[in-house]
């Protein structure tokens, strides 16, 4: 998650909301890493999760991440939470609940829906403050301005 909390801060000097993933191989290694890129790079699919998992296929050289693990700072919305499935991604590890957009467990559980047929684990709540802080102080600057 430390490493998220760095492409999430990233993210934000950049001017996009300060959310950071990264995707795990089985060992614990970052095989692929993103970052919110939407405003920098003028794409709405620009999403951390989105990026962290295009990279951990490139970098697999195929699309399947089934023993793959996503951190992320954030919950996934429900574009993100589509795209897990379609990886195949068994695990999700998330810093901060999305109350307002979040889609595998506050407003929706896309991720576990059993119409869908797939179980996805969700661990919540890893480094939350620090993760949440992190989208906190963004949009009070932001406020500010």
């Amino acid at each position: 998650m430390h490493a998220a909390l760095e492409l999430a801060r990233a993210a934000g000097n950049a001017g996009d909301v300060p959310v950071g993933a990264v995707v795990l191989n089985p060992h614990g290694v970052v095989i692929g890493e993103g970052r919110n890129r939407r405003e920098v790079d003028g794409d709405p699919t620009a999403h951390a999760e989105v990026l962290a998992m295009r990279a951990a296929a490139q970098a697999r050289g195929r699309w399947r991440l089934e023993d793959c693990t996503l951190v992320v700072t954030l919950e996934p919305c429900l574009m993100c939470a589509g795209a897990i499935l379609a990886a195949r991604i068994p695990r999700i590890v998330i810093g901060a609940w999305d109350a307002k957009a979040g889609a595998t467990g506050s407003q929706w559980d896309v991720v576990r829906d059993a119409r869908i047929g797939s179980k996805v684990e969700v661990i919540s709540g890893v480094l939350e403050h620090e993760c949440g802080r992190v989208l906190t102080d963004f949009f009070e600057a932001r406020r500010g301005e």
